[in-house]
């Protein structure tokens, strides 16, 4: 079996670490398995396993024939027929399948919005959909939505994987007091919905009794973030929250973290609660997307509604107040799960059956 996956960027995100991810572990598994990003490199860029081929197009504009044509030229030399695309590079997928019908398409839906957004929004991506040959979901909501609208009968739910064996770098270092930590990884960005956070923290006044709160994530310097520093110092919370930006160090971080966070308004399935759960780190979650059917409240984590004021800051008082024994049967009980049903092993195995079931498909 030889496959590629194709990403628009290398950006931390959780389309694209996965991306990587199946790339990675495909390497181990399958005659040849390579990566392609489209548009622009990033901070995953070195995650990449030296054993997966790596191509970088460099696409400048929408329709690229320059790098429709190094794509045709990367699969022809390397005799690739089978294409697994993330999110928005399909679009590059079906220039290329026009042009070489004999490529096969599994397009891999990540984007938990989608379910909510107008049918205007996706009309592309519908029109598109006629040339997928395969589509992959990474949530039951989204699985539902691609069967109702888009032009693929085949269509299956795969949830994210964490790799458990983890090579443990050490660069970044959290300030504040330990066991006094609140870590959020998300990209800063909607619908992560960080002013929730600030706003829980400052309510429950918790840079008096030292908690300290870190957000872990690209930093896009747009009105959003600018908003947060503007919160961060009207309370001059400088000491206390801290931004760090995009870091690949996930598991140093965590191994220094009380507390792992999560509050978006809209989600896929965000791999990042698997790495809490790796980590023995108890998580406060969001119940959008996937999020709801991982975490089981009070079992394996806590969940609030996002959109229910007040819930993310009654969950948080709750989980601070807990005593170790319980935080560390939430975090116990996560791992548990992520190991038997997340582990990369599980998921890839998976995956594998879906692209002969689309190499079989005449």
């Amino acid at each position: 079996m030889r496959v590629v996956q194709i990403i628009d960027s290398l950006e931390a995100g959780g389309a694209e670490q996965m991306a990587v991810n199946y790339a990675n572990a495909l390497s181990e598994r399958v005659a040849f398995s390579g990566l392609i990003v489209t548009r622009r490199e990033g901070a995953l860029l070195q995650q990449i396993d030296p054993k997966t081929s790596y191509l970088f197009l460099k696409k400048k504009k929408i329709i690229d024939i320059k790098a429709v044509l190094q794509l045709k030229n990367y699969l022809k030399k390397n005799n690739v027929c089978l294409i697994h695309a993330h999110s928005s590079s399909f679009f590059i997928a079906v220039l290329l399948k026009i042009i070489s019908p004999g490529i096969k398409i599994i397009w891999h839906d990540h984007l938990g919005k989608r379910v909510t957004q107008a049918k205007k929004n996706n009309r592309i991506l519908i029109l598109f959909s006629s040339f997928f040959n395969s589509i992959v979901t990474v949530n039951p909501q989204l699985l539902d939505w691609n069967k109702k609208n888009l032009l693929c009968s085949d269509v299956s739910f795969l949830p994210n994987f964490v790799k458990t064996k983890i090579e443990f770098q050490k660069s970044t270092f959290l300030r504040g007091t330990d066991l006094k930590r609140i870590v959020c990884i998300a990209n800063l960005k909607e619908p992560k919905n960080h002013i929730a956070i600030l706003k829980a923290f400052l309510n429950l006044n918790l840079k008096d009794s030292d908690w300290t709160l870190h957000l872990i994530g690209h930093d896009y310097f747009d009105d959003y973030s600018e908003n947060l520093k503007k919160i961060i110092k009207e309370h001059s919370l400088e000491n206390h929250i801290y931004l760090y930006g995009s870091r690949n160090d996930v598991a140093h971080i965590l191994s220094q973290a009380a507390i792992g966070i999560l509050a978006s308004t809209q989600e896929g399935f965000p791999v990042v609660l698997l790495e809490y759960g790796l980590a023995n780190v108890p998580v406060l979650s969001t119940n959008a997307g996937y999020c709801s059917l991982l975490i089981k409240n009070h079992f394996n984590g806590l969940l609030f509604d996002p959109n229910k004021s007040g819930e993310l800051e009654n969950q948080l008082h709750y989980l601070l107040l807990c005593d170790e024994e319980k935080k560390k049967l939430y975090s116990k009980n996560m791992k548990q799960i992520v190991m038997e049903s997340y582990s990369e092993e599980t998921v890839v195995q998976k995956l594998i059956m879906v692209y002969k079931n689309c190499q079989n498909e005449k």
